[in-house]
């Protein structure tokens, strides 16, 4: 893997933020040379609070990757946030069956420049009480499909005490246990070179889930629960996370 090289609001990003974190986190990183892939990589974590980014931010650079994660194409049109966006190499995504088909192609492009992108598969953060995994949505087997690139699952826990998702609490206290594990790629090669149709990226969605889902329960100990079903509603494909 080619040393990272930061511009300038990249490097402004990890100046302002990263000191926050050594304060505010006490952080247990494990397999950080599973990111160290030479080229494009997928990074699939779990997704238990909206500190989540930030805290696989900070691993994912501290194992010498630039994280690209998925963005509201909204954010990137805020005038100066936006601008920042872009230069920090994070990507919109649009949403509705025309734009996510454009949203694939900046994040394909994003991976033959060898570019870590990350998706969280569930979409938003869990809705299966106790936090663990729920289902996932398709668009990172989509995206390995159509690219090969290795699929590096993330197991976290911890990021749920500097901000609760079920209170909207944020905990503000010095030196909070965070824990975040990389794994081994998942193996996909059951799918290569395959139709992407639904019960195919449903497949491997669910393997991508699984395998999430017992890297938690390595962190946080206990039996996990099957992958939490939504509620019966439309899971038409509003994101590029689908």
């Amino acid at each position: 893997m080619a040393p990272r090289r930061l511009g300038f609001w990249q490097w402004l990003a990890v100046v302002l933020v990263k000191p926050v974190l050594f304060v505010w986190t006490r952080r247990t990183w494990r397999g950080m040379e599973h990111l160290r892939h030479p080229g494009g990589i997928i990074i699939v974590p779990n997704h238990i609070s909206h500190a989540d980014p930030l805290v696989s931010a900070h691993f994912i650079h501290d194992a010498g990757r630039w994280p690209q994660f998925l963005a509201k194409a909204s954010l990137f049109r805020v005038p100066v946030i936006g601008w920042i966006l872009h230069r920090c190499k994070q990507i919109p995504v649009e949403r509705g069956s025309i734009e996510a088909a454009r949203s694939l192609d900046k994040l394909v492009a994003a991976l033959r420049e060898g570019g870590a992108v990350v998706i969280y598969p569930e979409g938003t953060t869990t809705r299966e009480p106790d936090l663990w995994p729920m289902k996932g949505k398709t668009g990172a087997a989509r995206l390995a499909l159509a690219t090969g690139a290795p699929v590096i699952p993330i197991a976290m826990w911890g990021p749920e005490r500097m901000f609760n998702p079920r209170t909207a609490r944020l905990g503000l206290r010095p030196r909070t246990p965070v824990t975040v594990v990389a794994g081994p790629p998942i193996d996909l090669s059951k799918w290569a070179g395959a139709t992407p149709t639904r019960a195919t990226l449903e497949e491997m969605t669910d393997v991508i889930m699984l395998r999430i889902r017992d890297m938690v329960a390595e962190i946080r100990g206990g039996t996990p629960p099957p992958l939490w079903e939504r509620p019966a509603t439309r899971r038409g494909s509003r994101e590029a996370g689908q």
